[in-house]
C-alpha cells in the first residue's frame, strides 16, 4: 500500500511587490496556518518518509513554519516540476518516486493539487471531503490518498480513497474563508 500526502502552500502575500511569481512570499496568516498545521500533523499524523516540494519562495517559507511546529525538520527533495503544474504532471513526479518511500508529502501548488485529488478519487458519492475539495482546497490544507498498490508507478487515475482532509479552519476559524 503506498500513501500521497498533498500540503498545499500556505497563504501567500500579493501585496508585496516581487517580479515573479515563484519569489511570492507567505504573509501572516500564511505563517500561522503553516505552523498549525505542522503542530496537526505531528499530533495527529499521517506520517511520511519522503518529501517532495516545489522550490517556489511560498513553497519553501511554508516548510520552514511548518517544521517550526512540527518540531523535525523535512529534508524536502526540491522538485522544480512540481511549481504551478498540472495534475498530470504532478502524477508523472509521484510515478518517478523510489519504491522504498511507502508515504510521500508533496508540498505544492493549486490548482494542481486540486485536480489531482479530483482525478485519483473516483467521483462516486461516497466521499463528502472529495466534494469540499471539489469546491475548492485551501491554502494549507492537507490531503491524504491511500493506494492498493506496492509501486508508484501503478497509480491511476480513479484508483485513491480519500483518508483524511485536514483545513487550517478545522482547528482556528480566524484560519478560515474571508479572514486576514
Amino acid at each position: 500500500m503506498k500513501r500521497l500526502i498533498l500540503f498545499r502552500h500556505a497563504k501567500s502575500g500579493w501585496e508585496d511587490a516581487v517580479s515573479r511569481d515563484f519569489d511570492r512570499p507567505l504573509n501572516a496568516r500564511g505563517r500561522k496556518g503553516a505552523q498549525l498545521m505542522g503542530q496537526k500533523l505531528r499530533e495527529l499524523g499521517p506520517r511520511f518518509d519522503h518529501v517532495l516540494a516545489s522550490p517556489a519562495i511560498r513553497v519553501v517559507e511554508t516548510i520552514e513554519e511548518f517544521e517550526k511546529a512540527f518540531g523535525a525538520p523535512l529534508e524536502p527533495e526540491w522538485e522544480k516540476r512540481i511549481y504551478l503544474a498540472s495534475c498530470m504532471t504532478l502524477l508523472d513526479v509521484v510515478h518517478d518516486a523510489d519504491d522504498r518511500f511507502e508515504a510521500i508529502l508533496m508540498v505544492g501548488h493549486n490548482p494542481g493539487l486540486e485536480d489531482m485529488v479530483l482525478m485519483l478519487v473516483p467521483d462516486d458519492g461516497k466521499s463528502p471531503e472529495r466534494d469540499e475539495i471539489e469546491e475548492k482546497l485551501p491554502t494549507s490544507a492537507i490531503v491524504e490518498l491511500t493506494f492498493d498498490c506496492d509501486r508508484w508507478a501503478d497509480i491511476e487515475p480513479r484508483s485513491a480513497r480519500l483518508t483524511r482532509l485536514m483545513r487550517p479552519r478545522d482547528f482556528d476559524p480566524d484560519l478560515g474563508p474571508h479572514r486576514d
